[in-house]
């Protein structure tokens, strides 16, 4: 099955929380949006480049991206995907936007990869990686506004981390809004009103000991969570509070406990949202216009 390359649409790449992978689960936070004409990848934990692939995404159409914050399930990941970009062929700019120490990462990555950089541009003719990629580092507010499409930034609520933003992305009337990490957190009904698609994360009180005891982390681990993540029927209220058009759970914690399943997610959620909703599992697409029911990834090759 083909998908319309000029379909807007998007594509849960990585639907868990945190940056442990386990055999058979599921990858950290990344994805696709396809909108106004734009390839734009939101968040790079491990696993986003191949995602990307798998959508049949040339990378060589890397447009722009966003970073929510700096941990690492959702960074870690920025520089391998341009890196890899380039050696499959980038040639026009690509631009990052992401928080402050965005362009902090990006410079110690190209250090780190300089020995192939600089040999890769002698040996096999490329431009410099450098003058291809472009970092802003932005803050609440409007974030850009470039050919019909308009982004905005939320300053949410994920203690330690106080740049952890938000993201509404707008064009031609429809919006798609990214709750990026947060707790629970009032304004964001606001800030994600009347959207068509609110990707929220969500996190289930019924699993939380076991993944800490996996971790091993134990109290400070479960401080961490109850302070800085939204419980799932938390994020219903979000999204029933902003008239959202379909909500979607994702950055799932836990995402790869064997007890827990789609049911129960939805029985949670269930509790203060009545409208559209899809539970994030890697690779499901979800369309814009007038497709909007979820579908597991198609490919553009």
């Amino acid at each position: 099955m083909s998908a319309d390359p000029m379909r807007d649409r998007l594509v849960l790449l990585g639907s868990k929380g945190g940056p442990a992978l386990r055999p058979g689960g599921p990858w950290p936070s990344s994805s696709l949006l396809k909108f106004g004409g734009r390839t734009i990848v939101v968040d790079c934990g491990l696993g986003v480049t191949h995602g990307l692939a798998e959508t049949g995404i040339s990378l060589k159409s890397l447009d722009l991206v966003f970073i929510t914050h700096l941990h690492s399930d959702h960074v870690l990941e920025l520089g391998p995907l341009i890196h890899t970009a380039w050696t499959a062929g980038l040639a026009t700019p690509v631009t990052v936007f992401g928080p402050p120490g965005t362009g902090h990462y990006w410079q110690r990555f190209c250090q780190a990869m300089e020995f192939d950089i600089e040999i890769r541009i002698v040996d096999e003719g490329r431009p410099d990686i450098a003058d291809l990629v472009s970092i802003i580092e932005f803050g609440e507010g409007r974030v850009m506004e470039e050919r019909g499409l308009k982004v905005l930034a939320l300053r949410v609520d994920h203690p330690p981390v106080n740049d952890c933003f938000a993201l509404r992305f707008e064009h031609a009337g429809q919006s798609v809004v990214f709750s990026a990490d947060t707790a629970f957190f009032p304004p964001l009904a606001d800030f994600a009103k009347g959207a068509d698609i609110l990707v929220h994360e969500a996190m289930l009180e019924d699993g939380i000991e076991r993944l800490v005891a996996k971790t091993g982390n134990g109290a400070r681990l479960r401080e961490h969570l109850l302070a800085s993540h939204s419980f799932a029927e938390e994020a219903g209220r979000i999204a029933s509070d902003a008239g959202a058009k379909r909500l979607v759970l994702n950055h799932l914690i836990p995402a790869d406990d064997p007890e827990i399943g789609e049911a129960d997610w939805i029985a949670a959620v269930r509790k203060t949202w009545a409208g559209d909703l899809t539970i994030a599992h890697d690779g499901l697409v979800v369309g814009l216009e007038h497709d909007p029911e979820p579908k597991d990834r198609v490919s553009e090759k």
